[in-house]
């Protein structure tokens, strides 16, 4: 009889520690970052010159005049996004100024790895304050996010810029 005792607690014990891997494997695989199953050769093709003449010129010009206030003679005229396809329109510059900073950070683009990346990352975050203003369709915010476009925009214009 004692050898049937043992032999079920040692079974239970079996048991138990089986479910706990079970349950510590699935954790691990729920955390896990994904992989892919292929690798992505990536090839940056547009100098620095033409991702701003071509990408961030264009975004930034969309974010700056999407909202303003006009005082004439006859009156004062407010300017802001009105349908849901301007406020994706200006959303979308939004998105195209945090990806070109995402641009300035690829391969031989990166001029150092100090301030350039201090502010390409700028860019970016500029661009995420204009496309949350977007989202929530505030003009107000959107407003204010020009100021941080801008800043970005001067910053990197000071140390890099080189002839248009």
């Amino acid at each position: 009889m004692k050898t049937v005792h043992w032999l079920f607690v040692v079974s239970v014990a079996l048991f138990v520690s089986g479910i706990g891997f079970i349950i510590g494997g699935a954790r691990a695989a729920r955390q896990a970052p994904a992989v892919n199953s292929f690798a992505v050769s990536l090839t940056p093709v547009a100098s620095v010159k033409q991702i701003m003449k071509g990408i961030v010129a264009p975004a930034a010009t969309v974010v700056f005049n999407a909202v303003s206030t006009t005082v004439t003679l006859k009156g004062t005229e407010e300017k802001a996004p009105q349908t849901d396809e301007e406020w994706e329109a200006v959303g979308n510059s939004a998105a195209a100024l945090i990806e070109s900073g995402n641009l300035m950070l690829m391969g031989s683009r990166t001029v150092d790895k100090r301030d350039w990346v201090k502010e390409s990352q700028a860019l970016i975050e500029a661009g995420k304050v204009a496309l949350k203003a977007t989202q929530a369709k505030n003009a107000e915010q959107l407003l204010a996010s020009g100021e941080a476009v801008n800043t970005s925009c001067d910053g990197c214009h000071r140390k890099y810029q080189r002839g248009s």
